[in-house]
């Protein structure tokens, strides 16, 4: 079974099997300038991720326009590679004086505006993918449906999804929707795995659409956790490591992730060449189904019932 580089998420769009997330972009206290990013995202291509990851929250909402600076540098063709983003987070932020409390907003007038920022600050015309970033308890499905077919009517955005949401709030904005929700963005990996227990990776094979994998190691736990979890992980994947060729442990907890038959497509949120190049590793690796048996035994600490 070969691992796929590439994974359709409809007729129209696809994304590189494991994707830049750009959420770490501001992270450090020199923020990088535009030929900086440039360049990141040139090495980004050249080692296969062509998809980019935002929300308009990222950065204090300021890594949309960082990344945008860098596009507008760098020398490849926009279509080329494939911008997601996401909305409908309100963060309190002093670039969001009118916020007094975090919420949520999926009105079809938020999905506009939030939108037309995001196109201005990525500096393109449209936006591949379209997720909204948390399930809105007040969401009006016919509101936000109305609202998202808007945005792609308009071809501004090529695909909608959405993060973090249940099968069944899945369900409910999909009734409303005359297009699919091509793919919901979850927490999974080595040490998050109650995706495969609750009902998300079982949905998303049902509909036969692809989940995006955020966190897909364990945000960093699973090289800084001193735990017994943690320490029990990271021998599983030592030895699985060891019997397929390969001396990184990360790119074996990738290569689990890609195991799974419902094609996930992990976020990869590092900004280090070295280490994206590290990470697209776990594309060679065909993790053979005893020792993914292994790392899960080890994650949860019993043994397969």
């Amino acid at each position: 079974m070969s691992i796929e580089k590439r994974i359709a998420l409809d007729a129209q769009l696809s994304l590189s099997r494991l994707v830049f997330g750009a959420w770490r972009l501001l992270d450090t206290p020199e923020h990088p300038d535009a030929q900086t990013v440039a360049r990141l995202v040139g090495t980004a291509v050249d080692l296969g991720l062509t998809s980019f990851d935002h929300a308009d929250i990222y950065g204090d909402h300021g890594v949309e326009a960082a990344f945008g600076a860098g596009l507008a540098a760098w020398k490849g063709k926009r279509e080329n590679i494939q911008l997601i983003t996401k909305c409908d987070i309100m963060l309190v932020s002093q670039n969001r004086p009118d916020n007094w409390i975090t919420h949520y907003n999926t009105s079809a007038a938020h999905i506009a505006a939030s939108v037309e920022r995001s196109l201005a600050n990525l500096d393109t015309d449209y936006l591949d993918l379209l997720l909204l970033h948390r399930p809105d308890p007040l969401m009006h499905a016919d509101e936000t449906a109305r609202g998202l077919e808007n945005m792609v009517r308009s071809g501004k955005v090529r695909a909608v999804g959405v993060s973090n949401f249940t099968p069944s709030q899945i369900d409910l904005l999909a009734s409303r929707l005359p297009f699919p929700i091509v793919t919901n963005q979850i927490e999974h990996s080595v040490l998050e795995t109650s995706a495969l227990y609750d009902g998300r990776l079982d949905h998303a094979q049902r509909l036969r659409y692809t989940p995006m994998i955020w966190s897909p190691l364990g945000g960093g736990a699973l090289f800084t956790g001193e735990g017994e979890r943690e320490d029990r992980v990271r021998k599983a994947l030592a030895k699985a490591a060891d019997a397929h060729g390969t001396g990184d442990i990360s790119a074996v907890a990738i290569a689990w992730l890609l195991r799974h038959p419902a094609r996930l497509i992990p976020v990869l949120g590092t900004m280090k060449p070295e280490r994206l190049a590290q990470l697209t590793k776990a594309l060679d690796i065909e993790l053979d189904r005893q020792h993914w048996f292994a790392i899960l035994e080890a994650s949860e600490g019993r043994e397969v019932p």
